[in-house]
């Protein structure tokens, strides 16, 4: 996981900064259209079936010190990084990877995120982006990174729960 990154305050008058990134605001009103889409309707719910509760303030906006596009961490929800997103399409994805990360944590209640076969393991992407997310873990060097993907890869890649097959 990468570290917590830490929060700011954004201009209302604004849509946008000097970057062309997503102020907080405007990245909040994205992440409540986001709310809206089917997959994501779809994560909440299987979540909230799973016994964990998804509220209103489970997802949000906030300025990240990390170039991270956005973090689950454990017991306090999803961000979502404004100052990184440009798209509606960038926070989309976000959100629904960070539902599966929130979906995994749920059903499996000893799930380890400073071990590197765990979080491994919770990605759904293809091998190259479980590098990439590993290497923002700070346990996860290189090597080991390589050694825990490739450890679970077959066992983990064919396991698409909530989903009955790989969306």
């Amino acid at each position: 996981m990468a570290k917590e990154p830490t929060s700011g305050t954004g201009s209302k008058s604004f849509s946008s900064n000097d970057n062309g990134f997503r102020t907080i605001e405007r990245c909040h009103d994205m992440i409540q259209r986001s709310l809206r889409l089917p997959m994501v309707e779809f994560l909440r719910e299987h979540l909230e079936k799973s016994g964990c509760y998804v509220g209103n303030n489970f997802i949000k906006a906030v300025n990240c010190e990390q170039k991270i596009a956005g973090g689950y961490l454990r017991g306090r929800g999803i961000i979502v990084c404004s100052n990184h997103m440009t798209f509606q399409d960038e926070v989309n994805q976000v959100v629904i990877h960070e539902l599966i990360h929130a979906y995994d944590d749920c059903r499996a209640k000893n799930l380890d995120w400073k071990n590197c076969a765990h979080h491994a393991c919770s990605e759904e992407c293809i091998k190259r982006r479980v590098m990439q997310s590993l290497k923002c873990n700070p346990n996860c060097s290189g090597a080991a990174a390589k050694d825990a993907m490739d450890a679970v890869w077959d066992i983990c890649y064919n396991d698409t729960k909530p989903f009955d097959r790989a969306p």
